[in-house]
């Protein structure tokens, strides 16, 4: 397989995810360091330019569909904005390890709530 295609469709596949609202962001970085092997600060740059167009072509569909709270938007945004910035600067200054680990408790704990922690509707 050509060195490409694989990226591609990894793309491809956790484009669709991130439209859908699924988490297609944290798949790609589990992609991007565990099979790709870059390194873990690199693979969340790349995964922040890449949320951009996948989050601006989910968001008209949301938008129509009234998956958008109007009255949140603004406060949501500034504590995104702010959070990010923050986020990016502490990864920028604790060691890749840490950062590893970090996220590997993250998607543990993502995983059991979305396993065992929802209510049934």
């Amino acid at each position: 397989m050509s060195d490409w295609v694989l990226p591609l469709v990894v793309g491809a596949v956790t484009g669709v995810l991130s439209g859908f609202g699924v988490g297609g962001g944290t798949l790609l970085l589990v992609y991007m360091t565990a099979f790709a092997g870059l390194p873990q600060p690199l693979a969340q740059g790349i995964n922040l330019v890449y949320f951009l167009p996948a989050g601006a072509m989910a968001l008209p569909a949301h938008w129509k569909n009234g998956f958008v709270e109007k009255q949140a938007l603004l406060p949501a945004i500034g504590a995104g904005l702010l959070c990010a910035a923050l986020g990016a600067w502490a990864a920028t200054g604790l060691d890749v390890e840490l950062l590893r680990k970090c996220f590997g408790v993250f998607l543990i704990v993502v995983g059991v709530r979305e396993a065992f922690g929802r209510e049934k509707t």
